[in-house]
């Protein structure tokens, strides 16, 4: 993958994740964005962040003491994590959920 195609499909998932967000209670977890950078605050005080690595062509998610490295799998089009092979959005879900202490679904 090019580094245009790179900027393309990470600015596609980090859009995807910032529109996913506003659906959630603005009084549980509120977001922020800049280049390349979802930045995902909680009423408690945690933080998670979703950042470009454009050097690495990967999406890194550090979510509470987890840290996530994604690359783009064009054959499946997910973007999938490089140890486990884990789908980023239901993890991204998943995580969210766990802080929030209820369920919610990307």
């Amino acid at each position: 993958m090019d580094d245009n195609e790179f900027r393309e499909r990470s600015d596609t998932a980090l859009t995807k994740v910032a529109k996913w967000l506003e659906e959630l209670d603005p009084d549980e977890v509120d977001y922020t964005t800049a280049d390349g950078v979802v930045t995902i605050e909680f009423a408690g005080g945690a933080k998670f962040i979703l950042s470009r690595q454009s050097q690495m062509k990967q999406l890194w998610l550090a979510a509470g003491s987890h840290g996530f490295h994604y690359s783009w799998e064009a054959a499946r089009g997910l973007w999938l994590d490089d140890k486990d092979g884990h789908e980023l959005f239901p993890r991204l879900a998943e995580a969210i959920s766990e802080q929030l202490g209820h369920p919610v679904e990307f």
